[in-house]
């Protein structure tokens, strides 16, 4: 019997992986659901008899769906890991909120990452742009000695509740105290 030490420490282990995981995943769906657009130059969709707006809604809603097997993948995985584990006293299974929690996340990195994936290379040369503004006026406030870090400042605003990311910061334990 594996004693309540070993096992919060293969689970806070395994934890850090969650939220890269659900970031991934949410990166993967949001780039395949345009990249055969980005191959054709959007010449199919822009055919179709359906208004552009209406045509991004099904397909978001369509890579929303595509999310569903592994949030389920997980949370039969997590159910199945709880079962075989002999949960001691004093420690607590979270299955549904880590299955929960993943796929909060997944859904927004798939949010942003479609958002970005919907436009031009030119839109998105905007935004990455904008993350080397944020770096390069980091790095010069730094270069005068000052204290403030504008990099860390932002990820702080949205990494912190209630910003957008705060969903991938915090303890993503299934077994916990």
């Amino acid at each position: 019997v594996p004693s309540a030490g070993w096992i919060l420490q293969t689970t806070r282990a395994w934890a850090v992986w969650f939220p890269a995981l659900a970031a991934a995943l949410g990166l993967l769906v949001a780039t395949t659901a345009w990249r055969d657009d980005h191959r054709g130059s959007h010449v199919y969709a822009l055919s179709l008899p359906i208004e552009r707006w209406r045509f991004a809604l099904l397909r978001f809603a369509a890579g929303a769906v595509l999310l569903a097997a592994p949030l389920l993948a997980l949370w039969v995985g997590s159910l199945i890991a709880v079962a075989a584990t002999p949960i001691l006293p004093g420690l607590q299974a979270y299955p549904n909120a880590l299955a929960l929690r993943f796929g909060l996340a997944a859904f927004v990195a798939y949010g942003i990452f479609f958002a970005v994936s919907s436009g031009t290379s030119r839109t998105a040369a905007y935004a990455l742009g904008a993350v080397a503004a944020v770096i390069v006026i980091d790095v010069l406030v730094r270069a005068t000695g000052a204290e403030l870090s504008i990099g860390r400042e932002v990820m702080a605003l949205l990494t912190r509740a209630p910003g957008p990311l705060a969903v991938f910061t915090g303890r993503w334990m299934l077994i916990d105290v």
